[in-house]
């Protein structure tokens, strides 16, 4: 009878062992906040369990390992970042590292920006190290871009760029029969213009329309960012652009040559390359603000004309003029 009190003591202290242990390895963790913790590459269950528990995550990485033995899928772990959620328990954690849910960091390029924006951009990223040049103006795609803590500058601006190869050659595929364009650089030094000039999706068919019809004819383009490029390379002006800027020959200038300027002056996005492989069946040739953050498009030099009469009209009574 003593040996069999002895065997139900000995069970239910296995049994309750087993929920403790069940309940250490579910439970909440000891972190109050969300941490972030990296797991070197090539590193062991041990490795990654020290950086765990140096880093708050776990209160012994002994255990952990322990545990994982028991309690595991038995997987191997997966290097890279990790964002760890406040109070997140062992027994999540390792499927975090055996599952390879690595945190992801965003770097974006907004549609527009110019090379040295992007460059600023990847230059501030948190995690990715080394150096990288200005990239070519024109060659990235804008988009937000994935990267992990350890990625080289070089390579988040390589994979931008052959986003951009890839996007271009297959739009340039689809292009319109009898566009001004010939050639996909082209493409992009026009489409980057369009960007420039407007924000509203409606009207960029009809302002690359515009572009494209002055080019047929040998028409200046007459764009103002254009003008502003070849001084700040992209950047804000920060004033009106000066009678000397508007007759200035750089190659870019727009106003003083006809045809494409010598490069794009900016990365534009897919809407604006598409706008220029497809633009709208408009014979406009001009085009002014509307007041309302679009412009109104005219055939005609008369038409456009009254047109701007009624722009400078808004103007002056929002006390602009």
């Amino acid at each position: 009878m003593r040996k069999l009190g002895c065997l139900v003591l000995l069970i239910a202290a296995i049994v309750v062992g087993a929920l403790v242990a069940t309940n250490m390895w579910a439970g909440a963790g000891p972190s109050d906040k969300p941490l972030a913790v990296v797991v070197p590459e090539g590193a062991s269950l041990a490795r990654a369990a020290t950086e765990l528990e140096k880093a708050g995550a776990i209160r012994s990485a002994s255990r952990f390992r322990l545990f994982a033995r028991v309690f595991g899928g038995g997987g191997s772990i997966k290097a890279g970042e990790y964002a760890i959620p406040a109070g997140a328990s062992q027994s999540d954690i390792l499927t975090l590292l055996e599952e390879g849910k690595v945190r992801q960091r965003l770097v974006a390029v907004p549609e527009g920006y110019p090379s040295v924006l992007v460059h600023d951009a990847v230059a501030r990223a948190d995690g990715l190290t080394g150096d990288v040049a200005v990239p070519r103006e024109g060659s990235v795609l804008p988009d937000s871009y994935a990267y992990q803590r350890g990625d080289t500058r070089a390579a988040v601006v390589a994979r931008m760029q052959k986003a951009m190869r890839d996007y271009l050659a297959t739009a340039w595929a689809k292009r319109k029969p009898g566009i001004a364009v010939t050639t996909p650089e082209q493409a992009i030094i026009l489409a980057s213009i369009v960007e420039k000039e407007t924000g509203k999706p409606a009207e960029r068919r009809t302002v690359a329309a515009v572009y494209g019809n002055r080019l047929r004819i040998g028409m200046p383009l007459q764009a103002d960012p254009t003008v502003i490029y070849p001084i700040t390379k992209g950047r804000p002006l920060g004033r009106r652009i000066r009678v000397s800027e508007l007759r200035a020959k750089n190659g870019y200038n727009t106003y003083a040559s006809a045809g494409l300027p010598a490069g794009p002056i900016a990365n534009p996005g897919r809407a604006s390359i598409d706008a220029v492989l497809d633009p709208a069946p408009s014979r406009a040739l001009y085009f002014v603000a509307d007041g309302t953050g679009g412009h109104v498009f005219a055939d005609t030099l008369p038409q456009h004309n009254a047109n701007v009469q009624k722009w400078y009209a808004i103007r002056r009574s929002r006390g602009e003029m």
